[in-house]
């Protein structure tokens, strides 16, 4: 409930936004305000305007470690959809970002169990009403915060593929749980390549869409510029389909303007042949590449053209400028929406979660418990804006513009480009004892590729194109706005032209 201020409350506030009133001016400021109190009191009278929950279901329950052998469930659900649809008989796993009502939900913190939302995510209805079942919450990251597997307060998740290694971040469980077989589809977010960094860590398939083609309603943000959230599959043609039915605006989120959305699965048997892709020079060879993630990536770009594409070096410069714009973003906004609106950001039109506001509230006397991802972040993102005043994450604004024409100035001689998805395989997970620095350099190295398209808002595809060490190597294609039945095109005739485990 709402607590008019006191004469020392607005003392204290004064102090600290560098005031001196007055107690006269202060008392007048309580008299002026108090029609503004009085207007809080009247939105704690008003009933919440919040989507209804069209389908029933329990709470789950927490697996124990014998039906939990990654690390990648949260909870498991079994809540059924509609009889039929394109989903029929698909089981669904959700990023523990997601809001399912009735379901609990810690988005990998242990300062918001127990929360509980009320509400269901658009793409949960969505899933739903095409007759998928929800198969319960994957792990993810703390806070999202991480391109690796082993910050969630529930403990690693471990990679399928090759356990004690990672499995990606932040949808680590998502993509776990995929590679595992135990669920065809799973639900990814992605605002650094957390959708597409465990998808090429594990050998599966990540969609990082258009941004604002699928509505973030329901959903946890980071940053509400960077927030896109898509399909994680074990094949490029349940990837189309599930994107199919999450795809298109739910008139609630403000974010989704101008949305073109097509059938995406109508066109995976076009095949590739005079399909223009350009291999993004500037996606090869950084400090921390691995040359054989680098020669794998290459050698498909090879059987691409082998496929009937056209294939040439592209030269996109500015590529090398994509981490420092979203690094200017994602850091000064990581104290405004993380602490200073719990969680919830400001400037959208949307569905708030009263319950996820509260529960992250609780940071506040706790943030010890943050983890180091979060901490550090935090840390420097308050440093950053209290010495300058937003002035870098206005410049990383301005500079995303100029980033996203030069990459469409690419995609105007070129249908796709290709690079590696990461610039390294799957790392081994930090022991227990691991230091912050190797805590956040284990989460933070794989981004260089990804991020930078989380800048410009360009769709971008993670597949895997072969393996190392028992480990998995993913491609990354990208496309035009909106243009994702194109990426799936040649992702799908890239899928079938052999099997990727032996490339």
């Amino acid at each position: 409930m709402f607590d008019k201020p006191t004469l020392a409350d607005l003392r204290r506030t004064a102090q600290q936004l560098g005031m001196n009133p007055s107690d006269a001016y202060l008392e007048a400021a309580l008299r002026i305000t108090g029609p503004l109190a009085a207007a809080y009191a009247a939105l704690d009278a008003a009933s919440d305007e919040l989507p209804p929950v069209k389908y029933p279901r329990d709470s789950g329950h927490r697996p124990g470690e014998a039906e939990n052998r990654h690390g990648a469930w949260y909870v498991k659900t079994a809540i059924k959809g509609a009889p039929g649809g394109n989903l029929a008989g698909r089981r669904v796993a959700l990023k523990d970002n997601v809001c399912l009502a009735g379901v609990p939900m810690m988005i990998g913190a242990k300062l918001l169990e127990g929360c509980v939302p009320e509400v269901d995510a658009t793409i949960v209805t969505r899933i739903l009403d095409a007759g998928g079942e929800i198969a319960g919450k994957a792990v993810c990251e703390y806070y999202c915060v991480s391109g690796g597997s082993h910050t969630s307060e529930t403990g690693p998740v471990h990679n399928p593929r090759k356990r004690g290694y990672s499995a990606g971040g932040s949808s680590s469980g998502s993509a776990a749980l995929v590679a595992a077989g135990e669920v065809p589809m799973a639900i990814g977010g992605d605002q650094a390549g957390s959708i597409r960094i465990p998808a090429s860590f594990c050998g599966i398939v990540g969609m990082k869409p258009t941004y604002g083609l699928v509505p973030y309603t329901g959903i946890a943000p980071l940053e509400i510029t960077l927030d896109v959230v898509g399909p994680m599959t074990a094949t490029v043609a349940d990837n189309a389909l599930l994107l199919e039915v999450l795809a298109g605006p739910d008139g609630l989120d403000s974010r989704q303007r101008g949305v073109k959305v097509t059938s995406y699965t109508d066109g995976l048997n076009g095949g590739v042949k005079g399909l223009r892709i350009g291999v993004l020079n500037e996606g090869f060879g950084h400090p921390n590449s691995e040359p054989d993630v680098d020669a794998k990536v290459r050698a498909a770009a090879q059987r691409f053209s082998r496929l009937g594409a056209v294939v040439s070096d592209v030269s996109v410069p500015l590529h090398a400028l994509g981490f420092p714009i979203w690094a200017g973003i994602r850091n000064d906004s990581c104290p405004i929406t993380l602490l200073e609106t719990n969680g919830a950001g400001t400037a959208h039109e949307g569905v708030y979660v009263p319950e996820l506001v509260e529960a992250a509230g609780r940071w506040r006397g706790r943030a010890d418990e943050f983890a180091d991802t979060v901490k550090i972040a935090c840390l420097f993102g308050k440093y950053t804006l209290d010495r300058y005043g937003g002035r870098y994450y206005a410049k990383a604004q301005n500079l995303r513009r100029r980033l996203r024409a030069a990459y469409d100035a690419a995609l105007q001689a070129h249908d796709l480009l290709l690079l590696p998805t990461t610039v390294m395989k799957a790392q081994p997970i930090p022991g227990t004892n691991a230091t912050p620095e190797e805590i956040t350099r284990r989460s933070w190295e794989p981004v260089r590729n990804t991020c930078p398209f989380n800048v410009t808002g360009h769709p971008a595809i993670s597949i895997p194109c072969g393996t190392e060490d028992d480990l998995p190597i993913g491609a990354m294609l990208v496309g035009r706005h909106w243009d994702e039945a194109t990426i799936y095109r040649a992702a799908v005739a890239f899928e079938r032209s052999g099997d990727w485990r032996t490339f």
